[in-house]
């Protein structure tokens, strides 16, 4: 769950690998309830009983998108993209222990380095495009799935939105979130600092829609909200 952009692979080293696990789920309160509600969100527009092959965009780290939509469509298959290769080999732990592995294709790379002409049923980026700077940037990886997925198909966005600067109350209760689950003063500043200074989100859920609309899909609709996290699905337009 992590970006798509080799400077922003960069940033989650072997260090930060270790522990995405503990971290993202303080960093975002509900973690697990966003990706079990993503699995169930995409098996509602899919529908159920079927098979389905899955692109799962930033699937380093836990890979709990992946274990979420295996635990509840046991005919889907995955293939998980990461630039960052010690996000993807702890998401690949992760696949082998949940008995996931032989139904997920593991690649370390781009989406653009996947062929063209594979085509997706549905996919997932989450925690992405936060990691992505400018418009530009998350414009060129969402049309990159755009360009691998069918018709109509099934797309999951998940990330920050807002300026985190113009948001205040969100930004203390995400500091308040931290000191809840144990750090110290020092931590939390710390912990603030680097959401201020290494993130760059859509400011707001309409600036999320328009990079959809740009690149084209639908219009969204959001299942899950979680202080400055929101998750939507949307569809690739025919």
């Amino acid at each position: 769950m992590n970006a798509s952009a080799p400077t922003s692979a960069d940033k989650f080293d072997t260090a930060r690998a270790n522990e995405y696990a503990q971290q993202s789920r303080i960093a975002l309160a509900g973690y697990d309830a966003c990706h079990d509600l993503a699995a169930c969100m995409l098996a509602a527009s899919l529908g159920q009983s079927r098979s389905a092959k899955v692109l799962v965009v930033g699937a380093g780290g836990t890979a709990q998108e992946i274990i979420a939509m295996g635990a509840l469509e046991p005919g889907w298959t995955f293939t998980a993209v990461d630039p960052s290769a010690p996000m993807l080999e702890a998401a690949t732990q992760q696949l082998q222990a949940n008995d996931l592995l032989h139904r997920t294709q593991v690649h370390l790379g781009q989406v653009e380095d996947l062929p063209e002409d594979e085509s997706f049923d549905a996919a997932t980026l989450i925690g992405v495009l936060h990691h992505l700077p400018g418009d530009a940037a998350k414009q060129q990886i969402l049309r990159a799935v755009q360009a691998r997925l069918k018709p109509g198909a099934p797309l999951i966005v998940a990330g920050n939105h807002y300026a985190y600067a113009s948001q205040p109350l969100l930004l203390e209760a995400w500091a308040q979130r931290w000191r809840q689950q144990g750090a110290s003063a020092q931590e939390v500043q710390a912990k603030l600092g680097k959401i201020l200074q290494g993130a760059d989100p859509p400011h707001s859920e309409a600036a999320v829609q328009q990079l959809l609309d740009d690149t084209g899909f639908g219009q969204a609709t959001r299942f899950f909200s979680s202080l400055f996290w929101g998750a939507w699905l949307t569809c690739k337009r025919d």
